[in-house]
Parts: structure tokens; C-alpha cells; sequence
């Protein structure tokens, strides 16, 4: 630590109860939803992310002398590699024909929430970056000091994985589609800067969706009631069964964040002869909206286009938000003006052997993410580069 810099007690909690929500929300800051203390307790209390379902809450918490919260980290002891959208599947099958126990491991992330963001947490202040990469300097050391297989942070920022990087962990690259809007006025203005095949696409596309009755609206804040939350639930079960098997989210969870985060969510619903038959959540931090979950009751063509992307490009717009990230996957989003960008994660591992082994895998992987990335980015729907 710099000069100056308070001397800094580090430890793990099982639990966010034990942490006080303004101390917590005071490290994590206001821009991106999913680290606040109320999306992280309700994933706890709610049984969605818990030690019974694999995610046993270990969170890493700075406190300086006189205890006040520096620097946190959101992080969970797994004891499987689901729900996290990053896959090392490969890694653990390899560790376990190596003689070894790949789980329980650890994750700092956001459960479930393939969506980019801060991890290493540090309240604002001369000492922040001081306190962040004390941070990662303890996660790096983490595998050896507690005896687990290996530390994996998932979806950090950029800057957060060159200072992870420069701790010791393998960097690992991979890549999304997000949105970015330079200020459109509106929806057609946006469909003035792709070519003419996709701008004709996309409005038969939306067209049709009108065409067979269906009627979407979009719910914020109190607008969003117990009735809308049950349908949308029965689109998410749907949807998981014939995904994964079983859902993540339980139905508590939905309650909890529609009680305390209510003005960060955007719930679009869809309808036909008055009944609700889709939906996709959505969450609104700082600049970008964050598409997250989606289910239906109903087969339509391009019912799923118009309901998850559309509808949350024509809110953005109308907000002024800068992106919207609509999760993980899906290069059916480039040709609807969602762009290939490149996402980060940082990995530590106890055995320098697999951690060798680990690095060649990483930058055999990212030189061909980075060269996919470009062949995307050059089959754009634009009529020229995006401004």
C-alpha cells in the first residue's frame, strides 16, 4: 500500500446479513445494478444462491483500523461450474483425470448474471485503486492459502483484469453483443444507419409480431404488480426446463427485487386476446440497460426479437442510455445492431502445473475469439461504422 494508505483487514463472510446495506452499496456504487447489496441479498434470502444450491456466499470484505468497509467482493464457494456462463468444464474434467478435486471452487461473480461489471469493489477516495488491487492481490493468493482447486473472477472490467493480471491470474477473453447508442432521437433514426436488406427486416420483423394481435408493454416501478410477476415466472420456469433442466431464480427472488430495486427494473410483457403469453427483464443502471431473462407461453414468429431487444432498444433511446448488453451468446443479435465486444475474466489456480496448462488454453482461446470478433464486427448491419 502507498504512503498514507490505511493498513487493511481482510476476511470472507458467509453471509451479506452481516454487512450493513449502506457500507456495502458505498464500495459498490450506483452505475451497475447487479452488485448493489439488494440484488446480491435477495439472491441469498431468497434460496436462489445458497450453500444447498452450490453457491455458498463467501464474501471478501477491507476494513481499515477503525472497521469502516473499504473494499468488497462479492464471491462463492461452488461446488459445480453451473450458472455462471463461463465454462470450465473442460478444466475440471482435465483436473479430475489428473488425480485432483476440482470442486468446491471459487467464484467471484454475480450468480446467474452473465453481464459485465465491477467486482473488485472500493469505496470512493484517494485510496480506492490502493485498496482494489489489495483486493486482487488476495484473490490470486486464495487457492494456495485455503486449499481449493482454483479462484475464477467472471465478467470483470477491463481494468479490473489488468489488475488481476498484474497479481498473477490468467486472463481469459471472450465476447458479447452489446448495443451502443450515439444519440438517437428515436427507433427510426436508428434504423437509418443499417443497410437497407436489415432496416426492411426489422420492420417486417416488428410487423408481423403486431400483426398477430400481440401487444407489448413496458413496466417500471410500482407499475410492476404480483400479477405481472407470476406470468413473467411461468415464462422463466418454461424457459429453464427446456434450457437447463431446472431454474436458477427462485420465486421470492422476483418479489425481493420488485420490493427494494423496483425503479431499476424494466418488465416487458407481451399479450394476446388478453392474456399474458412472454416477457423479458430487464435492468437499468447509470447508462446502459441490461437484458437478463426472457420465457413464454406462446410460440410467434419474432416474438422473442421484439420482446428482448426491440422493445429495450426503443426504452433506451427514449431514456438516453448509452448501451444495452443483452447477456450472453446469441450472434442472431448482430444483424439487429447489437455489436461483438470483447468480455474478461481472471483465473488463479493452486497447482502451478494446471495453471500453466490453464495460460496456453487462455491465449490459444484468445486469439481466436479476437479473430472471430473481427469477422463478426465486419458482417455489422451497418450501413457504414457505427458512430
Amino acid at each position: 500500500m502507498p504512503d498514507g494508505a490505511p493498513s487493511l483487514t481482510i476476511e470472507t463472510v458467509d453471509s451479506l446479513r452481516g454487512v450493513a446495506t449502506a457500507e456495502w452499496d458505498a464500495c459498490a456504487g450506483a452505475d451497475n445494478p447487479f452488485v448493489s447489496y439488494a440484488f446480491l441479498d435477495a439472491i441469498e434470502r431468497s434460496g436462489s444462491g445458497t450453500a444447498e444450491t452450490g453457491w455458498g456466499p463467501r464474501h471478501l470484505l477491507a476494513r481499515d483500523s477503525g472497521g469502516t468497509l473499504l473494499g468488497a467482493v462479492p464471491m462463492y464457494l461452488k461446488g459445480h461450474s453451473y450458472g455462471e456462463y463461463v465454462f470450465d468444464h473442460s478444466w475440471a474434467e482435465a483436473y479430475r483425470r489428473a488425480g485432483g478435486r476440482y470442486y468446491p471452487k471459487l467464484q467471484a461473480c454475480v450468480p446467474f448474471t452473465p453481464v459485465p461489471g465491477p467486482r473488485l469493489l472500493a469505496r470512493p477516495g484517494p485510496f480506492a485503486d490502493s485498496v482494489r488491487a489489495a483486493l486482487a492481490d488476495t484473490l490470486a493468493s486464495l487457492p494456495k492459502r485455503l486449499g481449493v482447486s482454483s479462484l475464477h473472477v467472471t465478467f470483470c472490467q477491463a481494468d479490473e483484469a489488468e489488475m488481476l493480471e498484474d497479481s498473477g491470474m490468467v486472463l481469459r477473453q471472450g465476447f458479447q453483443f452489446h448495443w451502443t447508442n450515439p444519440g438517437y432521437p428515436d427507433f427510426e433514426a436508428f434504423l437509418g444507419t443499417l443497410s437497407h436488406s436489415r432496416r426492411k427486416s426489422i420492420r417486417k420483423e416488428r410487423r408481423e409480431v403486431a400483426d398477430q394481435g400481440i401487444e407489448h408493454v413496458r413496466l417500471t416501478g410500482q407499475d410492476i404488480t404480483a400479477e405481472h410477476w407470476d406470468a413473467f415466472f411461468g415464462f422463466y420456469i418454461s424457459t429453464s426446463d427446456r434450457k437447463w433442466g431446472s431454474p436458477y431464480l427462485t420465486r421470492e427472488f422476483f418479489d425481493m427485487i420488485g420490493a427494494v430495486m423496483a425503479e431499476k427494473i424494466l418488465l416487458v410483457m407481451a399479450r394476446r386476446e388478453g392474456n399474458w403469453i412472454a416477457g423479458a427483464l430487464n435492468l437499468i443502471g447509470a447508462d446502459t440497460l441490461y437484458g437478463r431473462n426472457w420465457g413464454c407461453s406462446e410460440d410467434h414468429r419474432f416474438l422473442h426479437f421484439e420482446t428482448c431487444y426491440y422493445q429495450a432498444l426503443e426504452f433506451a433511446i427514449e431514456r438516453g442510455l448509452a448501451r444495452v448488453e443483452a447477456g450472453a451468446q446469441g450472434e442472431h443479435k448482430l444483424q439487429r445492431g447489437y455489436m461483438p465486444v470483447p468480455v474478461w475474466s481472471a483465473h488463479s489456480m493452486r497447482e502451478e502445473g494446471f495453471r500453466t496448462a490453464v495460460a496456453e488454453f487462455c491465449k490459444r482461446e484468445a486469439e481466436a475469439v479476437a479473430g472471430h470478433i473481427a469477422e463478426l464486427a465486419a458482417e455489422g448491419p451497418f450501413k457504414s461504422k457505427p458512430l
